[in-house]
């Protein structure tokens, strides 16, 4: 593989949007002119299952498509999973993972083992609320992966996003203006550790 491939691990819960910002990031990227792939896992599909789903992002075609068992990020919707799932299994120490949650950085790398590597924190459900109106962490989570990994520049994402909601939710201004609003807020509020 390629040595400036991305590869990236989602975990969350079903109904939380985890695989739609995997496949948002994924389009993202692309738009970027890299090549991608974005994929969920499936198991038993049901609402508060826990979900796995998949980016990888290169400057060439990729002809890998396996699972991700080495990624260089690892973004966890559900703060819930730290205790039932193997969460930092294969991530590489010079990679980071970034966790849904109101807590600070240092005091979940205490939830994490003995993983070495950044910690990165936000809590999503707060602005989530607070700008769209509900508890929808993957708007938060997708821009906080944008930020850490630097996939993509900042206001090339904020500009794909717009245009893409725009597209999407032409009939619903509010969408519009309460994700975006999630988008920047997450990028000034994720947190480092």
């Amino acid at each position: 593989m390629d040595k400036n491939t991305v590869e990236i691990r989602w975990h969350g819960r079903g109904g939380q949007g985890a695989k739609t910002a995997c496949l948002l990031l994924a389009d993202v990227a692309f738009n970027s002119g890299k090549h991608v792939q974005g994929f969920p896992e499936y198991g038993p599909e049901r609402m508060g299952a826990p979900i796995t789903a998949y980016n990888r992002i290169t400057n060439k075609r990729c002809t890998v498509h396996s699972n991700i068992y080495t990624p260089d990020y690892v973004i966890v919707v559900d703060e819930t999973l730290l205790g039932s799932v193997d969460v930092t299994k294969g991530l590489k120490e010079d990679g980071a993972i970034i966790v849904n949650s109101d807590k600070e950085p240092e005091e979940l790398r205490k939830m994490l083992g003995d993983y070495k590597g950044k910690v990165c924190s936000i809590d999503a459900r707060k602005i989530s609320e607070e700008t769209i109106g509900r508890n929808m962490p993957n708007t938060p989570m997708l821009a906080a992966a944008v930020k850490v990994s630097r996939i993509v520049e900042q206001e090339q994402f904020i500009n794909d996003m717009e245009n893409s909601l725009r597209h999407k939710f032409a009939a619903k201004p509010q969408v519009i203006s309460g994700n975006m609003e999630a988008l920047k807020k997450s990028m000034e509020e994720v947190k480092v550790g």
